[in-house]
């Protein structure tokens, strides 16, 4: 019985979550391709939330099967003229059709359109994300404190460096300051690279060399991370803690800021990885977002739906990345077509596809690693 319990806590606890997180944002997803293609003139097959044997669909009135399929680790539209879900052309099927039916394929499209379609899909997660981001604050406004340092913690780099209580920081290597929070988010992802602080010390503005240290933070679940930090605390007496109230177009600006943080920091992380500033053990996959999701699941549906922005903005960012098979791999081929006034060769994309499909699946396997490695470490 015990065990039935077990499973039963694990389904509810994790695997719900994920799924719920996981379909909208591949649901969105899909949908941003499928919109734009239709509304191109290009004949929809099939979308599928989903990988494998279907498990429910239907067919509408444009002959677009709509499929719930039985591997729930991602989703595919595929037009007319596809070969496959990853929209590999079919180039025998396609130069076997008619002139009318060529129109409707989407290796047929204008290359414009075929750009717009395949650009839409990651478009749609960064605008799901900033309208989850812009409800939010407009809903429970943003915590804001004032960037004053009311600690410095002993034996860190900030004593070291000789930060004072009451100094306030107003930028960071020419970077303007506003909160306290802007702090932690420059700092947190540079361990170990210097950083100039610009200072107001009692109206004298001074600048102070400082490199912040590496450090393991641990968050409330026990999940733990490597971070840049300098040793600096603020608190209510100092900082003036508040929340602001932002009206629509307040809250949409600070959605985009929110969103554009997400691909910052995913860029410099990658950015860190090549250059051995930092290990690549905090790439996950979906083992991980599984147990994120269940254990932010537990803090509410506010923060479960801040988990599906988040997620919607990094699948969104690592589709544009230019590998064949993903969607910025498509828009690598366009862009060569459009230089060079006609489409690569079928030969030329067999051969990227197949290295795509290869770094891709590697990028899995090194993923899911991580988190047997994490789980069972």
């Amino acid at each position: 019985m015990e065990f039935f319990v077990s499973i039963y806590s694990f389904l509810i606890g994790y695997i719900v979550p994920f799924l719920i997180v996981l379909t909208l944002v591949v649901f969105v997803h899909e949908m941003g391709h499928y919109l734009v293609g239709r509304w191109c003139g290009i004949r929809i097959m099939t979308f599928s939330v989903g990988f494998g044997p279907e498990l429910a669909g239907f067919n509408d009135k444009h002959g677009t099967r709509w499929r719930l399929s039985a591997v729930p680790l991602g989703g595919y539209v595929k037009f007319f003229g596809d070969e496959n879900a990853a929209s590999a052309t079919d180039f025998d099927g396609v130069n076997a059709m008619s002139e009318a039916d060529r129109s409707r394929s989407f290796a047929g499209a204008n290359v414009w359109k075929r750009v717009a379609t395949v650009a839409a899909g990651p478009v749609a997660n960064f605008i799901l994300a900033i309208a989850i981001f812009a409800v939010m604050f407009s809903l429970f406004g943003k915590p804001v404190a004032d960037p004053v340092i009311a600690q410095v913690q002993p034996g860190s780099a900030a004593e070291e460096a000789g930060l004072q209580p009451g100094d306030i920081v107003r930028a960071l290597d020419g970077t303007p300051v506003i909160t306290f929070e802007d702090i932690r988010r420059y700092v947190s992802p540079r361990p170990e690279v210097p950083i100039t602080l610009t200072l107001d010390r009692e109206g004298q503005i001074i600048e102070i060399p400082i490199v912040p240290r590496r450090s393991e933070i641990e968050d409330q679940f026990g999940n733990k991370m490597e971070v840049g930090l300098i040793g600096v605390v603020t608190d209510a007496s100092t900082a003036n803690f508040r929340r602001l109230e932002l009206g629509p177009v307040q809250a949409v600006g600070e959605g985009v800021s929110a969103s554009w943080y997400i691909v910052a920091r995913t860029v410099g992380y990658i950015g860190n990885i090549i250059i051995g500033r930092e290990k690549p053990d905090q790439l996950g996959g979906p083992i991980r977002v599984a147990q994120v999701s269940g254990q932010v699941a537990t803090l509410g549906i506010g923060a479960l739906l801040q988990l599906a922005a988040v997620l919607s903005v990094s699948i969104g960012f690592l589709n544009l990345l230019p590998i064949p098979m993903l969607d910025g791999g498509h828009l690598v081929f366009y862009a060569i077509e459009i230089v060079r006034g006609k489409p690569v060769g079928e030969r030329a994309q067999e051969i990227a596809f197949k290295i795509g499909l290869s770094l891709v699946l590697m990028l899995m396997l090194f993923a899911t690693w991580n988190d047997v490695t994490m789980l069972f470490g």
